[in-house]
């Protein structure tokens, strides 16, 4: 199993200066090769990263020798990573490839035979030993290392592959959980988890910074100050949700062996734009990641509902479905007496979903 640490370094202003350098000569690179490639397909050639990969190395050296400065393979990953984004696109995953900017997305690669790792301390070649904030919670073999750059922060992306049996779980428990918009998480046994809503919390600062943003000269020092400001805004408040959706996603792996969640559509969900936001605050697409390979590692089972299973409108008691539940309704009522919160009624039918039959 391939593990991944996204590990934030502690660099000096001369390791920086190197990372900046080497993230801009892949950004280059990159560049070139998509540009050489247009060129040639324009001309009707079929142009291949290997190609392209082999062309660069003869007239790198003479005509841009300050590549020679940094690793060569911030100079020579960026071919592969061309060609995967041209498969991406020809499979129609994703659009055309576009052109790298710079201070979006700065990032170089380290092969896995070319970097060391002691403790906190990480191996960059050319550049020496540098500071982790944090040692690796996996130990096996290193495959690769990514090294890069947000809201002015440089972080090391370390995929590790562990060799482990596949974990048997021997907890029986099976818990229902319903994914909601005022609560992060309601479960069948009556907890309910609350999100830290970290966008509808921070939202007026992002909006102030965003307008400070605005107004600032184009090319200004002024401007790329408060650039890195909202930057740094937005880093926060995708960590906070992180987080949140990290504690909750270990916390059920740790204590059920069978897990029931929804399969729900979120990029239908966010079309409506009444909810857009707080669906996206909440997170849904980057919990069921994390559930999904958190469980693979401890043995547990993941059973995702049938998207047009009724849990909201389903009676857990008796079993009737009503026909009109609006969002507004909080408390579920059914003509047999049973009342009890929405939430919970849903994630007591999806603890008893009929499809569990077999597990």
């Amino acid at each position: 199993m391939i593990y991944a640490h996204h590990i934030a370094l502690d660099l000096t202003q001369a390791q920086d200066t190197y990372c900046r350098r080497a993230a801009g000569t892949a950004r280059f690179v990159y560049n070139w090769a998509l540009a050489e490639w247009q060129r040639q397909y324009q001309a009707g050639e079929k142009p291949t990263a290997a190609g392209l990969k082999k062309q660069w190395n003869a007239l790198k050296h003479e005509r841009y020798p300050w590549v020679s400065e940094v690793h060569k393979d911030a100079n020579q990953q960026p071919f592969a990573h061309l060609a995967t984004a041209f498969q991406k696109f020809f499979h129609h995953e994703t659009g055309y490839p576009t052109f790298k900017k710079k201070g979006q997305h700065d990032n170089f690669y380290i092969s896995n035979d070319k970097c060391q790792i002691r403790g906190k301390r990480l191996r960059i070649p050319t550049l020496g030993w540098v500071r982790m904030r944090e040692a690796l919670r996996f130990t096996g073999k290193v495959l690769a290392v990514t090294v890069s750059r947000m809201a002015q922060r440089w972080y090391a992306s370390i995929s590790v592959q562990v060799e482990t049996a596949p974990a048997v779980c021997e907890n029986q428990a099976i818990v229902g959980v319903d994914l909601g918009v005022l609560r992060l998480a309601t479960l069948s046994t009556g907890e309910q988890v609350e999100g830290p809503k970290p966008l509808r919390r921070l939202l007026a600062k992002l909006q102030r910074c965003s307008r400070q943003l605005s107004r600032k000269v184009k090319g200004s020092a002024n401007r790329a100050k408060a650039r890195d400001r909202l930057a740094r805004l937005h880093a926060r408040i995708a960590y906070q949700r992180k987080d949140a959706l990290h504690k909750l996603s270990t916390d059920l792996v740790r204590r059920f062996g069978l897990i029931v969640l929804e399969d729900l559509h979120v990029k239908g969900m966010i079309r409506n734009h009444r909810l857009a936001r707080a669906i996206s605050d909440m997170g849904f697409g980057i919990f069921r990641q994390m559930i999904t390979y958190k469980a693979a590692a401890a043995g547990v089972h993941v059973l995702y509902a049938d998207r047009w299973f009724p849990s909201s409108k389903l009676c857990s008691q008796c079993g009737a479905v009503c026909d009109e539940l609006p969002l507004t309704q909080r408390v579920y009522t059914c003509p047999c007496g049973f009342m009890a919160d929405r939430d919970l009624n849903a994630a007591l039918n999806l603890q008893h979903y009929p499809g569990l039959q077999g597990k």
